[in-house]
This record gives structure tokens, sequence and C-alpha cells, in this order.
């Protein structure tokens, strides 16, 4: 019963165009198609991602490295407006009029993003988490859109991640998708994880792939204004400028723990072994590596 009652609100809630769900009255087909045919300049970034899976705290670290520690104008700016979604223009930003280097976010399959990118125009940066923790994550973060006013019980929601009925699809497709495709874009693959365990180094991968050099004092900038607790505390980081009549703040951080592991707090042996079985089936056979808990975390 709890799942039928989910599965109905998340008809409404959300709406699938070529294969892919996303949110209603946020976005449309018509935005969706336009993506193909936005123009790219060599000197663009696109954030990737599945979501729950890095995408706010690279977000800031992208305009951090970009904006010289947002010392460059950007500093009363929101994260939303100095990297915008191309799928989800909430602010009806006109990406044309932006001044180069532009910076763009998105949750796009591959083959959804703009079409001038699979001549390696553009970079693209992807980051990927473990599927487990994305579906805790995901889970407590669909639980604030003030559309879905059902109970969301935990059971109930984890079927239909398996099933890959979310925004976004689902995460197999979604990952493995962009990994097999990825000689056809100019990309950088990053996990989550390993960010998580040693973030400047993740930091300097950025800055090399996007051709910015930063001294180490500028280095510690962006590794200070992006740590978790200093995002979740500004107001400009951390996602609560999201409107009321999407977001009910009232219900939870958009921020909430951002750790690794968190998926053991509340998903059953079975669930676990469940999914296991299908990463080994669908991602076996990619050498993806992910940290699955925080006990690895600490040993590696």
């Amino acid at each position: 019963m709890a799942q039928q009652a989910l599965e109905k609100a998340l008809n409404v809630f959300q709406f699938k165009h070529k294969g892919i769900y996303f949110i209603s009255n946020v976005t449309s087909p018509e935005v969706i198609d336009a993506v193909e045919y936005m123009e790219i300049r060599d000197s663009d970034v696109f954030l990737v991602t599945y979501p729950k899976s890095g995408t706010v705290w690279t977000q800031q670290i992208l305009s951090l490295i970009f904006n010289e520690g947002h010392r460059n104008g950007t500093e009363n700016i929101d994260n939303m407006t100095r990297v915008p979604w191309i799928d989800y223009n909430i602010r009806n930003i006109d990406m044309d009029s932006r001044p180069s280097p532009r910076l763009f976010s998105s949750h796009l399959p591959y083959y959804l993003m703009p079409r001038d990118l699979k001549f390696k125009k553009g970079k693209i940066i992807y980051v990927c988490r473990n599927p487990k923790d994305v579906s805790v994550s995901f889970y407590h973060f669909i639980k604030l859109f003030c559309k879905l006013d059902c109970m969301i019980d935990w059971e109930s929601f984890f079927n239909i991640y398996m099933e890959g009925r979310v925004i976004g699809g689902s995460w197999f497709d979604h990952v493995r998708g962009w990994y097999t495709h990825k000689e056809d874009f100019n990309i950088l693959f990053l996990t989550y994880e390993e960010m998580k365990k040693d973030l400047r180094s993740a930091v300097l991968k950025i800055c090399k792939f996007v051709d910015i050099k930063l001294d180490e004092k500028a280095i510690d900038i962006v590794l200070e204004k992006a740590s978790f607790k200093n995002m979740k505390e500004d107001p400009l980081a951390n996602y609560s400028f999201i409107p009321e009549d999407i977001i009910d703040h009232s219900r939870g951080s958009y921020l909430r723990k951002g750790t690794i592991g968190d998926w053991k707090n509340i998903m059953t042996v079975a669930q676990s072994e469940k999914l296991d079985q299908m990463y080994k089936e669908k991602m076996g056979d990619l050498p993806i590596k992910f940290c699955w808990n925080i006990k690895e975390e600490a040993e590696s």
C-alpha cells in the first residue's frame, strides 16, 4: 500500500522524457530537447552527476577555483547562479550572454547533452558516488519536496530506486553510459569517495584539467570554503535559497551528512545483497572502484 501511494505521488511529481525522469513544473521536455542545440564554447566546463553524488559540493569547488576563492565578484552570488543547471534553469538565466569561461551543471545522461560536446568542445567533469550511499541520500532528499505529500518509507523508495524510476533514471545506466562513452568527450572522471579521502588531490586534478594554476594559499582557500561544515552554514552554498514552493526546508537540510557508508544505518542485509548483485551484473566489467564505508576510507 505504501509503495502504491509513493508511485501515485511520483507520477504527479515527475515526468518521463527520452528514458529519464525529471521534476515536473521545474523543467519541461522542450527545455530538455533544447539542450542538444546549445552552442558550446571551448572554455565551457560542465559538471555532470547522477543526483545526490556530490553535485553541490563540486559546484562550490569549481566556482572557488574559477573565481579566486570568491574574491572575483561572486562573493554574494549563490551556487545555482555561479554554476547554473542546463536541465533545470529555475532562474531563467540567459546562458548565451554569460561571459567565458562558463560553468554549468547537469544530471543528464550522455545522450541528452549538447551535441557539440561530442566533438570534444568544452570540458566535462563527471562525479560518481557509490550507489548505496546515493540511494540513502536520495531517500532523505526526496522527502523534502513539497509536492510529495505522501509518507515515504525507505523500503518503498529503495524498490523504486532499484528500478530506476526516480529523478535521473537508473544510477547504473547513468554511470555506465557516461563511463563507456568517455572517449566521445573531453572528460575527467572523479568519484565522490576519492574527493572525500583527499580533497586537495582532487582539486589539483580539476585545476590541471581546466588549465588553472593556483598557488598553495589559493588551494587552501578552496579547501576551507568547500568543507562540508562551512558549506552547510553558507546560505549561498547550501541551497537554502531554493524556493519554499519547491523544497520544504522545515523537513530537513539540503546538505545532510556528506559522508561515506551511511547506507549501513538503514539498508537491510537483503537490500545490500540485492544491490551488490545488480552492481555485479551491470557494472562488474568496468574498472571503476568505489569506497563503500568509512572503515575502508580509514584503512586506505
